[in-house]
């Protein structure tokens, strides 16, 4: 993806979600965005919905569960036929959420983004998982005794409204758990009404059909009426089925009009989408504009090729003295010989013009030089690498050469930093004028851009002068920084 193509593509959608990927992208800077997750998120891994889940109960109640809609009503009436025995709705819940199941691609792109705070009513634990294998730790409450405990060194809390499958005795299920649950679990409506007020939401997969979130809503609605928070959820629109008549399918169109007119009460932006691919897609969407905020700069160097040593390291040190000028922070692995370069150009323009703290503008991740560990120093490298480059929406590289047995060689680091910036899709900027291996990627780029009907004219031309050997130092910065900073605004 290059420039002006994210910005067409955006161009593209409707002004709901532009105004998604815009009031989102805001908030994710902030860490000040939550995600409500239904039973619809956890359908795409391999779970079953409240519907699958209580069809053999319906069964034994002599009900059709296609005609059913109220489905606490319904495992409350299991209960009723039981004597108050929940042991078989028990058991189902251990049947089907005890499965172990592959994180949808949803579930990996909110993992990976700074989301810290996650609400959901599934009793399974996907969320979490796929949390733990983003490298990240995770708090998991679904007690009120789990409120008053903090987890060491958390990235993100993920509150369990309704409980977990190793406790089905105390999950909600029945109307008699939901009527219950005002006074049992009233600090967790209290913390959820707080998040509501100070944090942006996004609900995915939820139908907004259970009544704690609807009591919680109405009740934030009431008390801060004219100026709610803005919150977005994805709805899939009606479609007609098979066997189903013209006002029938006109009806429920309508009901659905109706139902999202209704969230304008609470502030919730409706999005709607056809296929729920769409969703992946604007999520993907909006991951690739929250990294495109970012730069890694990569710069192996023994020799500095058609630069002068003191020209080369200038040229670094303006390079990302005015990335971080522009608002964009900067990753470094503290390449041999421009490290130091790196660091200084981003530290002098914190210092000099901006408030807060340093780690908004700079990653730094000086790589392990000794070999003391069980694990190879080669893969400890290659995962360094990766956790690094995951941070970035932009892969800038200089020169890439290194001394090896008495004469300088091609640096096989940087071409493996290349292959992995590649394989996670972003934007590659080689600066081929500084030669090695950045030119050889310049190389293998260009051929690529030239061909491509994807990228744009103005692209190509700021490509095409990365490897211009004729190109001034500070007109070659100007169009690093060009690119970098349209691909940000895209």
């Amino acid at each position: 993806m290059a420039l002006n193509y994210l910005v067409n593509r955006v161009n593209s959608m409707n002004l709901r979600r532009q105004a998604f990927l815009r009031d989102i992208g805001k908030e994710l800077v902030e860490e000040n965005v939550a995600i409500f997750a239904g039973a619809g998120l956890s359908v795409g891994a391999g779970f079953v919905d409240w519907k699958e889940l209580l069809r053999p109960i319906a069964d034994e109640l002599g009900l059709d569960i296609e005609r059913e809609s109220d489905l606490v009503s319904l495992a409350q009436y299991h209960c009723n036929d039981n004597a108050n025995n929940r042991s078989q709705l028990n058991q189902r819940l251990i049947e089907e959420f005890s499965r172990l199941a592959v994180e949808t691609e949803n579930h990996k792109i909110l993992s990976r983004l700074p989301i810290r705070t996650f609400w959901t009513t599934n009793y399974d634990k996907v969320i979490e998982n796929s949390i733990e294998l983003a490298g990240k730790v995770v708090d998991v409450k679904y007690t009120k005794e789990h409120l008053s405990t903090t987890k060491p060194k958390r990235n993100a809390v993920v509150y369990k409204m309704h409980g977990d499958v190793d406790h089905p005795n105390q999950a909600v299920l029945t109307k008699d758990d939901y009527e219950k649950y005002h006074v049992k679990m009233d600090q967790y409506l209290s913390n959820l009404k707080g998040d509501l007020i100070s944090k942006t939401f996004i609900f995915i997969g939820f139908s907004f059909s259970d009544p704690n979130l609807d009591y919680i809503l109405s009740r934030v609605r009431v008390a801060y009426d004219g100026y709610q928070r803005r919150h977005y959820c994805f709805l899939r629109s009606v479609k007609k089925l098979d066997d189903e008549n013209d006002a029938d399918f006109e009806y429920r169109e309508r009901k659905q009009q109706l139902f999202l007119k209704d969230l304008e009460r609470f502030n919730i932006k409706p999005i709607l989408v056809d296929e729920y691919g769409e969703i992946t897609e604007l999520l993907s969407l909006l991951e690739r504009q929250y990294r495109s905020g970012t730069a890694f700069v990569s710069g192996a160097a023994h020799t500095y090729g058609p630069w002068q040593e003191s020209v080369a390291l200038s040229f670094v040190h303006k390079m990302s003295y005015k990335l971080s000028e522009k608002g964009i922070k900067v990753v470094s692995g503290f390449g041999l010989g421009i490290g130091s370069s790196v660091i200084s150009g981003v530290l002098e323009q914190f210092y000099m013009t901006s408030r807060g703290a340093v780690e908004e503008r700079l990653i730094l991740r000086p790589f392990p030089q000794s070999n003391e560990g069980e694990v190879p120093l080669p893969q400890l490298w290659r995962k360094y690498r990766e956790d690094m480059i995951a941070h970035a929406g932009i892969a800038i590289f200089l020169f890439g050469n290194k001394f090896s047995e008495g004469k300088v060689i091609l640096s096989n680091g940087m071409r493996e930093e290349v292959e992995i910036a590649r394989s996670q899709g972003i934007l590659i900027i080689p600066v081929g004028v500084t030669g090695y291996i950045a030119e050889e990627i310049w190389n293998e780029e260009i051929k690529k851009i030239r061909q491509s009907e994807v990228y744009s004219k103005e692209f190509k031309d700021l490509f095409s002068k990365l490897g211009d050997k004729h190109l001034p130092p500070d007109e070659l910065l100007n169009v690093i920084t060009d690119i970098c900073e349209n691909f940000k605004k895209g």
